[in-house]
């Protein structure tokens, strides 16, 4: 495996732009998320409230990305997604001037939180249909999927880790401050792109007429109906472990914010390895044997951190987690981006943001209530077997449909 395979797609100037610009956000974002769901667990000390937290932002994509998947159809999505990155930014200036105010009510953290969910949900499918435009060369276009997948892997690594030294060092209100000037590059590199018109405006047409069509073509396409489905119920019963996580830093391992970050850092090590694995594969032949292996994976690094006690092996099972993961996600958005026909390929897309962004959420809800009732270690172990369940669910499904 060379360098040069793994980073082909980054000769593509626009995508270039795209994927420096979109890092250096996704890295605030994730300093924000963590500084948000440190600050309410700090405030509230209740696993359930950090599941209303993650709910509050990321349901709203659920409620609106169908409408997002449309007008990533119909509409120039270059300006839809200058827009919505415009939005965003608004978001993050205005949580920064309430928390340097001293303002840190947990409901305007929720009402924010809504905000930038329901922006999300036109946010995502623009921003991932986007890629098939933005890559030149379509033998790049695996690897470019892969990559932008990464983005978030890799933030996700960086951001929880700089939101607990720099809360440790001057509190929330600078991890805020650092994802508001994030957004400068996010715009930045979205103006300094070019692209000829046509190459956003996807003309209406007798077969776009409405969502309905978009469920039809699932109907036929059985591969793709898997994986959304395995997307889907991965995301609500086997994903929301996270949630637990400033439970383990405070409670079992008698840790600080700079504990939670290191615990969500660790998740984005394996998320940055599994991404690079991924993005060395020239072709999709091997993935529906990869996603099962995975889902595999995920199943048995549960099992053994649900009843871990020690923080360095948990930080060793979050990198375990963290491969197969994004190897699990990222797989299932590659099958979605390479086998949806462009026509269709917004509104599919939605569909996927609908699977993470509304059962993920939902699922946090479910594990943070359960959790009060029955404990984290048991919470997460019925996850693990949820999952087990899933990957057995899976197995059955290809075989019979000989599908992906």
């Amino acid at each position: 495996m060379r360098v040069s395979d793994i980073f082909r797609s980054l000769s593509n100037r626009n995508f270039s732009l795209f994927f420096y610009g979109q890092l250096i956000s996704r890295i605030g974002m994730w300093m924000q998320r963590t500084a948000i769901i440190w600050l309410v667990y700090s405030i509230t000390h209740s696993a359930f409230m950090i599941g209303v937290t993650t709910f509050a932002e990321q349901f709203p994509s659920f409620l609106f990305s169908v409408r997002g998947g449309i007008i990533a159809d119909r509409y120039n999505r270059y300006k839809v997604i200058l827009l919505t990155q415009s939005l965003s930014a608004l978001q993050a200036v205005l949580l920064t001037i309430l928390s340097f105010s001293g303002n840190k009510s947990v409901y305007l953290i929720f009402t924010l939180s809504v905000f930038l969910g329901i922006v999300n949900a036109y946010d995502v499918p623009v921003r991932q249909s986007m890629i098939n435009s933005i890559v030149t060369n379509r033998n790049d276009l695996p690897n470019a999927i892969a990559l932008n997948s990464s983005l978030n892997t890799f933030a996700r690594l960086i951001g929880p880790a700089l939101s607990g030294l720099v809360w440790a060092a001057w509190g929330a209100d600078y991890c805020f401050l650092f994802n508001a000037i994030s957004f400068i590059a996010v715009i930045g590199a979205i103006l300094a792109m070019h692209f000829p018109k046509q190459t956003f405006t996807v003309a209406h047409s007798v077969e776009k007429k409405g969502f309905k069509d978009v469920i039809y073509y699932l109907r036929r396409n059985k591969s793709l109906s898997i994986v959304l489905t395995l997307a889907a119920l991965s995301n609500f019963l086997v994903l929301p472990f996270v949630t637990l996580l400033p439970v383990y830093a405070k409670e079992i391992f008698h840790g600080d914010a700079a504990l939670y970050g290191w615990l969500n850092a660790m998740i984005g090590i394996g998320a940055i390895i599994g991404a690079i694995h991924l993005a060395s594969f020239k072709n999709t032949d091997a993935f529906k044997k990869m996603l099962l292996l995975n889902t595999f994976l995920l199943v048995l690094g549960l099992l053994m951190f649900a009843f871990v006690s020690n923080e360095y092996l948990a930080f060793l099972l979050l990198i375990i987690l963290g491969y197969a993961s994004i190897c699990q996600s990222s797989i299932c958005v590659t099958v979605i981006q390479t086998q949806t026909e462009n026509a269709y390929r917004g509104r599919v897309i939605s569909i996927m943001s609908m699977a993470i962004f509304g059962m993920l959420p939902l699922g946090s809800l479910l594990i943070g209530y359960i959790s009060q009732y029955i404990g984290v270690t048991y919470t997460i172990l019925s996850e693990a077997i949820a999952g087990l369940l899933l990957a057995v669910l899976f197995y059955l499904s290809t075989q019979k449909k000989n599908t992906i």
